[in-house]
C-alpha cells in the first residue's frame, strides 16, 4: 500500500455513478426479471472501462471499478453465495424516531420500480459464483490495461454490514450467521488480493448500526457487538497481509441530522484492532468534520494510515479546493503527512440508481479533492 511520501495522494471511497443503461439492467435482475448474461457482462465491462479512465483524467492517484456492476455495496453478495433462495422483500426504510416526517418523506421519493431488493439466508452459505467474482477482476483488469494510477483497489462487504442488511432464517445464532458469512466472504477477500489489487473492506456496521439497529443497547452493549463483528472481519482476512487492506466505515451515506451517530471517540479503540493498515472514515460532513481534533488525545498506530473524507458525499455543494486543502493539512499535521491519504466520505452510488449528488456533480466535487490535495501537497512538503 502506498503512502504520501512526496505529495498528498488521493483515492475515494468505492461506488461512483453508473451509466442509466447499465442501471436498468441492475434492477430489472433485482425484481427476478429475465437479463441476457452477455448484455449484462458487456454493459458492465463497458462502464467499468469508462470509470476509470474518469477517474484517472481528473487525477486520482488510486482507484477501483466504481462497483458498476453491483445492485449495492453490500446486497450483491446474493449473486456469489448460496443460502440467500427465500422470498424477495424490500429493505425496511431509513428511520429515525426523533424526526419521522422528514424519513417519511426521503421513502416516498425512492421510484418503486428502483428497489435494491434482499432475499433473506433460508440456508448453508457458500461460496458458490466464482465466475461473477472472476468476471469482475477480469473487467478491471482490461480496465487498467490502458491507464496508469498509482495502485488499484477493489471493494468487498464486511461480514458484519451483511449480516444486519440481509436477515438470517437459518443459522441458531446471530453469532453462527455472522461467522459463516465471514467464512464465505474470506473466498472473495483472498481473490482480489491474489490479482494483485488492494482489498478495502466496507464495514459502515461499526459505526451506521448505532443509531439503527442497536439504537436501544446501552453503549457498552453495542460496544460488544461490534467488536464481535471486528472479530469475525480480522477472521475472515486473516491471511491478507495488512498493507494490501483498507477498511470504511461510515454512519449512514445519506442526508439527514444524524442527530444519534455514535462519536468516533466512543468506537476508535476498537476500530483501531481492525487489521487492515489504512482506515476510510467520515470527516467531512456536518455532523463528523470537527472529530478530526481527536487525533490530538489518540495515537495512531505506527503501522495505520487515515484516508479521511475531505468530501462530502450526500450533497450537491462543490467543496472549494482550500477547504479540501485545510482539512487535509489539519490531519496531516496530528498523525504524518505521509500518513493521510485524501479520500471521499462514503460512494456516490452506494446502490444501483442511488445519486443523490449528480453524476457531474459528483466527478466535480473529486476534482475539487485532487485540486484540495495538490494545495495541501505545497504547504507540506
Amino acid at each position: 500500500m502506498q503512502h504520501s511520501r512526496e505529495r498528498i495522494l488521493t483515492t475515494h471511497t468505492g461506488s461512483l455513478p453508473r451509466p442509466p443503461s447499465l442501471n436498468r439492467l441492475i434492477f430489472a435482475r433485482e425484481r427476478g426479471e429475465p437479463v441476457d448474461p452477455a448484455l449484462f457482462a458487456a454493459e458492465a465491462r463497458a462502464a467499468v472501462a469508462a470509470v476509470v479512465r474518469q477517474q484517472v483524467e481528473i487525477g486520482l492517484d488510486i482507484i477501483n471499478d466504481g462497483e458498476q456492476a453491483k445492485p449495492s455495496y453490500a446486497t450483491y453478495v446474493q449473486h456469489r453465495l448460496s443460502g440467500f433462495e427465500g422470498p424477495l422483500t424490500a429493505p425496511a426504510p431509513i428511520s429515525d424516531p426523533d424526526f419521522p416526517e422528514y424519513f417519511a418523506r426521503l421513502a416516498a421519493q425512492r421510484p418503486p420500480d428502483e428497489i435494491i431488493y434482499r432475499r433473506p439466508c433460508t440456508g448453508p452459505i457458500a461460496y458458490q459464483n466464482l465466475a461473477e467474482l472472476q468476471q469482475e477482476l477480469d473487467d478491471f483488469r482490461a480496465a487498467l490495461a490502458e491507464v496508469k494510477p498509482v495502485e488499484a483497489f477493489l471493494t468487498a462487504a464486511s461480514p458484519g454490514i451483511v449480516s444486519l442488511f440481509i436477515p438470517n432464517r437459518y443459522y441458531p445464532t446471530y453469532e453462527a450467521y455472522l461467522f459463516a458469512l465471514a467464512d464465505a466472504l474470506k473466498t472473495e477477500y483472498d481473490a482480489i488480493v491474489a490479482a494483485g489489487f488492494i482489498l478495502q473492506v466496507d464495514a459502515p456496521d461499526l459505526a451506521l448500526s448505532r443509531a439503527t439497529y442497536y439504537r436501544d443497547l446501552s453503549l457498552e452493549q453495542f460496544r460488544e457487538r461490534i467488536r464481535l463483528h471486528l472479530e469475525a472481519l480480522n477472521h475472515a482476512t486473516r491471511d491478507v497481509p495488512p498493507d494490501q487492506l483498507r477498511m470504511h466505515l461510515c454512519w449512514g451515506n445519506y442526508e439527514g441530522p444524524h442527530t444519534r451517530d455514535v462519536p468516533l471517540a466512543d468506537i476508535i479503540d476498537i476500530v483501531l484492532q481492525a487489521r487492515a493498515t489504512a482506515i476510510s472514515f467520515e470527516a467531512a460532513n456536518p455532523r463528523h468534520a470537527h472529530e478530526w481534533t481527536l487525533w490530538e488525545e489518540v495515537r495512531l498506530p505506527e503501522e495505520k494510515i487515515l484516508i479521511p473524507g475531505v468530501i462530502d458525499s450526500t450533497t450537491n455543494f462543490v467543496e472549494h479546493p482550500q477547504l479540501v486543502c485545510q482539512r487535509i493539512v489539519q490531519f496531516a499535521r496530528l498523525v504524518g503527512r505521509e500518513r493521510v491519504i485524501a479520500g471521499a466520505d462514503c460512494g456516490f452510488s452506494t446502490g444501483a440508481g442511488t445519486t443523490r449528488v449528480e453524476p457531474r456533480v459528483a466527478w466535480a466535487k473529486l476534482r475539487a479533492l485532487v485540486e484540495g490535495a495538490e494545495l495541501a501537497s505545497r504547504q507540506l512538503w
